[in-house]
Order: C-alpha cells, then structure tokens, then sequence
C-alpha cells in the first residue's frame, strides 16, 4: 500500500453481498491506499439505517485519508433503478457532493475482469485491448449463480440470478442439492449407501440417512451449498454420482453463459467469458471443464478466471464516473429527482396537487369542526370538475365496453394511492359482475408490496414500467388507463408509453390540467381542475376521492353496457357468502315477483347463477 503523495484524487469503490462488504480505497495509478471489510450488503437485506450505518462505517475507517473524488457502490440485489436511487441517497448523506455510480455487484465484478487503466506489462495490455474488442460475459458460481454480460457499446445482457428456488443452476446450492436428492434415490433404487452419502453424513455429523429429512428442512441456502464442497472431494476420488453431478454443472453454467452471449453478440464475433465465484475460482478442475463447455458452445471464445478482487471493478466504475462530464449530476440521489424537485424553487410549475391551498394555511389551528366543513367543502367541488371531463370520460367508457366485447381487458397502472385505488376497483369486478379477475387489472409500482407499504423509488422506474406492461401482456384489444395525480409519475408514462406501442388504447387519470394538452403516451388525457389539497400534497384526499368517482364511472357503466346489469340490479353478482346469496333471491324476486323461496330453489337449481334462474323462471320481458 502507498500512503504518500495523495495530491492527486483518490477513488473509493464498494462492494457488498451477502456475506460482507469490502470498501477499496485507490490513488489515480490505481494504487491500492486501504482495504477496509464489514458486514452483510445485499441491498435486499438492508433498512435505510442499516444501509446508511455500513457507509458510515466505510468513511470512518478511511478518515485519514482524503475525501473521495468519486465513489461506485455495487451491492447485490440492486437489480433497478428503484435500488440504485435508494443507494444514491444514501451515498450523499455520507459523502455530499461527491458523484456516485450504484449498481449491482455483478457490474462491479466484471468490470474488475479489465486491468485498470494504467495497466503495465505486455499481457496486461493485451488483456485490456482484447476486453475492450470484446464481449464480456461474467459467468458467476458460487452459493448462486448468475451471468451478466457488457457489449463493446455499453449494451448489457442479465441471464439467471432469480435465486435458489427458481434458478441458481450450476451453483454450489444446486450441486449440494442434486448430491443430497441422489444420493436418497440411489437408496431407494439399489438399497445401498453411497461412498458420496457417507461424506454427506459425516460433514454434517449425522448417524443415518434419516437424519436427513429434519437437518434439510431447517438448512439455509448457504448450509446445502456448503455440500458442493464434498461434491467436489467425492469426484477427486472418481465417485461416479460425483462425476455426473458435476458434469451436469458444468455444462448447464456454459450453456447460459452462452445463453447470455447469444443476447448481445452474433455467432462468430469475440467474446471474453470470465468466471467468477467461489466454486469456479477455488475449484480449478471444475473451472476447466466449464471452459471446455463453452469453448465447444462458443468457437474461438477466450475464457479466463477473475484474477482480482472484484470490488476493484467499482474503483474502476468510480475512476470512470469522474471523467464522465455528466458525473456531477450524480451526485444526488438521482437526476430525475433533482429535477423534479427542483420545481419547489418555481411554485408556478408545481401540479395543484402539490401546491397549497389558501384556505387551509391555519388547518393546525382549525376546531375539529371547522376543519371537517372545510374538508367536506372542498369535496363537493368534485363531481363539478369531473363533469367538465365527461365527453373524455364518455369516449374511455365506450373504448372499455367496446374492448370486452371483443374479448379485451382494462388495466389500471399506479403509484401508491393512485396504484391502490385501481387494484381496489379491479378487485370489486369479479364479486359484482362475475367476471374473470383477468377481466380488469391493477398494476402498481413496487409490485405486491406496495400495496400495504410504501416502496422507496417505485413510482420514478419508467422501466418498470413498461416491463409491467410487456410481461402482463398488453396488446391492442386492451385498454390501459394511467393514473397519477400529478400527471408525471415516470412508472405510470413508462407503462403508457409501452402499452401504446404495443397498440393498447390508452388514457391518463391526472388532476394537473396543464397536462390535458401534453398526451404524449395517451390516447386521451382525462385532467379534472380540483385544486390544491387541504393538506399540502396529499393526494389520497380529494385527487383520490375524485379517482374512486371515475374509476366507479368506467367500470360499472362499461359492464352496464356488456349485459352485466339488467334495470339497475347486479344480475351476474357472484353469491359467494350468506349476504350476497340473500341479495340474489331478491334479485331473482324483483325480476319475476316470485316468492322467497320459489326464488331460492330457482338459484340453487341453477348453481346460484342469477341470470339462468331467471331464464328457469321465465324470464319476462325487460322493461
């Protein structure tokens, strides 16, 4: 390590999983300063405080040293935007002003497979140049597995990583896993023991195969992963089920790895796999049959193990950032949130919805009386601004009624209130026109979690978006309605925008009537004028109670319009409980004026479908 001459700019990149953090402070030859280690850093498995602490921790053990010019911060399960923008924030509270660089640890890892950039010697040179001509394919096994690859253009390929219950082949849990599973079907088959189930047993220090159901039932991810390790001792002494176990392994890490390849590079051109992980780099003879796999699979390709630390792959994100001229920018929590913050300085360019409102400046000082008149006051001014929009409104409910008939469905797509408030009325569809709950959807940023608590950057993901959109499987038959109080929530526009090129109908809920001109990713713009918010932004009141107003509006009349109603009763309600099978019969009553239990017979005789108890009963003519 040098610790003199540090007039020049020092980089500081980190790196954490799930078993540690490692922070690498370096000067601008790439000269190691300090090495500093700490505990767990899957962004997954960390609170905001939690976070924040492991960053502290890092500045704290590099104090004597010189603030960093640049920091890259790679942790794993920053899979997105959502997770990059959440260690951004976190990054300028411990280093202000400093840019930042978030990503994921495989970023990190692959980037530390190019020699820094002062490089010296003729082979690092040639590795440099060879890297920086080809594609790069990260091909990771350890407790999991995952492959990350980067095209010469900056284009990136993810394949894998969903975790050892969906995927994780060729990982040290899988191989620890198939080497348990075998070694009780080679029992069951032959009645015998194997030598690779005696180094099972002994390695756990059980007595007897039995033993095993209860140890497996309560063993983490990195306890069956830790198994490969017998896995790989059983095949040095040419255990068959061994062998096969891994040669299986083998070839299913070379087969994705290529897999990935295939997503970024043609048949023919250079690509550079590099191996990663705990199996591949402390298991050599393993690694070199995962090499032969893929140079059969991909002809030409260069394979080489990570042959340093990969959380130096952030020092080279961090030194990167510094001479990116768009880097101070990042020094925030993210841009598209500076700039959305940045109309706080202009009130004129603030959505009503997060402006104040004149008559609420003294709401703290109010009597609980006055403040419910004032609240109830300023709801009565909805229906009259959503009745301003009902020629749009008109025009989205025939583009609903039109789309069910032609077997079409409704997605609503939100953020926080807004998301919630669709999945509400999606829900309520099914039970109230016994409908397919495919029928109508709800979609909102952050996925299921959201729906009971807030998720930090969800709504600002316009790639979430639309990745909503493409893998629910919007098409031209659908119609998806944006709602967003504002009118610019970037998860709402991404989903639009995706939605319309997909060739869906598409419509915008918003109470910013600036936006009713700026369509953009709508069809139709929906905008009702309703002012501030009693309470200055929040708009789970009036912008709320307005959306439940015309989500009302689009569902129930496009179902009137589809035959779900008859008069004005719920003729196709599905009677799932005691109150609704009651509402039935006197459904069934008030459109025959048969008795109760003439009724009653009718529906169970019918399996409680109120339209074909009708019919059973005569169906009179409808008035």
């Amino acid at each position: 390590m040098r610790t003199n001459d540090l007039s020049g700019p020092v980089f500081l990149g980190i790196e954490g999983g799930g078993t540690r953090t490692v922070a690498l402070l370096a000067d601008a030859d790439g000269f190691l300063l300090r090495r500093f280690e700490s505990g767990p850093g899957n962004l997954k498995l960390l609170t905001e405080a939690q976070l924040l602490r492991r960053l502290r921790e890092v500045r704290a053990a590099l104090k004597e040293f010189p603030r960093p010019a640049a920091v890259a911060i790679g942790l794993a399960g920053a899979r997105g935007e959502p997770e990059w923008q959440r260690i951004r924030a976190a990054a300028v509270r411990v280093w202000p002003g400093v840019p930042c660089h978030a990503t994921h640890d495989l970023e990190t890892a692959l980037a530390a497979a190019v020699p820094g950039q002062k490089a010296r010697g003729k082979k690092q040179k040639e590795e440099v140049s060879s890297a920086l001509r080809s594609t790069q394919v990260l091909v990771l096994s350890g407790t999991g597995s995952c492959f990350y690859g980067r095209r010469v253009d900056g284009r990136t390929a993810r394949f894998g990583g969903w975790g050892h219950l969906l995927g994780d082949k060729g990982s040290g849990y899988e191989i620890g896993l198939r080497a348990l599973k075998a070694c009780v079907f080679y029992l069951d088959r032959d009645g015998e023991w194997s030598r690779l189930g005696q180094r099972i047993l002994r390695a756990l220090q059980l007595n007897e195969p039995n033993e095993l159901i209860p140890w497996v039932q309560t063993a983490s991810k990195a306890d069956i992963a830790a198994l490969a390790v017998e896995v790989f001792a059983a095949a040095t002494d040419h255990d068959a089920i061994a062998k096969d176990i891994l040669e299986g392994a083998a070839a299913s890490l070379a087969k994705d790895g290529v897999s990935c390849a295939k997503k970024l590079a043609e048949p023919g051109e250079p690509v550079r796999f590099v191996l990663a992980g705990s199996v591949l780099l402390r298991q050599p003879q393993f690694a070199r049959a995962v090499t032969k796999e893929l140079a059969k699979r991909w002809p030409g390709c260069v394979v080489s193990p990570l042959k340093r630390e990969s959380a130096w792959g952030a020092v080279e994100l961090a030194r990167a950032l510094l001479q990116d001229p768009r880097s101070k920018a990042q020094g925030s929590p993210s841009v598209a949130a500076a700039n959305a913050h940045s109309a706080n300085r202009n009130p004129q360019s603030l959505s009503p919805t997060e402006q104040r409102h004149p008559r609420s400046m003294n709401l703290d000082k109010l009597s609980i009386t006055d403040a419910i008149e004032l609240m109830l006051s300023e709801d009565e001014k909805l229906p009259a601004a959503i009745r301003r929009e009902a020629p749009k409104i008109e025009r989205v409910i025939g583009k609903i009624a039109a789309a069910f008939k032609r077997g079409g469905r409704l997605f609503y797509v939100g953020a926080g209130t807004s998301g919630r408030l669709g999945i509400l009325d999606a829900s309520e569809c099914p039970p109230t026109f016994r409908v397919s709950s495919e029928l109508v959807q709800g979609i909102i940023a952050g996925g299921q979690a959201a729906v009971f608590r807030a998720v930090e950057g969800a709504e600002d993901d316009r790639e979430a978006g639309a990745r909503a959109a493409e893998f629910r499987g919007i098409g031209k038959r659908d119609v998806v309605v944006g709602i967003a109080a504002s009118g610019r929530t970037p998860f709402v526009h991404g989903a639009l925008a995706e939605a319309r090129r997909r060739g869906a109908f598409t419509v915008l809920l918003c109470f910013n009537p600036a936006m009713a001109q700026a369509r953009g990713t709508a069809h139709i713009v929906i905008a009702p004028d309703i002012g501030p918010e009693i309470l200055t932004g929040s708009t789970r009141l009036k912008s709320g109670t307005a959306t439940k107003l015309i989500l009302n509006l689009f569902t129930t009349l496009a179902m009137v319009r589809t035959d779900k109603v008859i008069s004005n009763l719920m003729v196709d309600l599905n009677p799932s409980n005691v109150k609704l099978r009651d509402r039935a019969v006197r459904i069934v009553r008030e459109l025959t004026g048969v008795n109760y239990e003439t009724a009653k017979v009718a529906l169970e005789q019918s399996g409680w479908v109120v339209k074909a108890a009708w019919r059973r009963l005569g169906a009179p003519a409808r008035n």
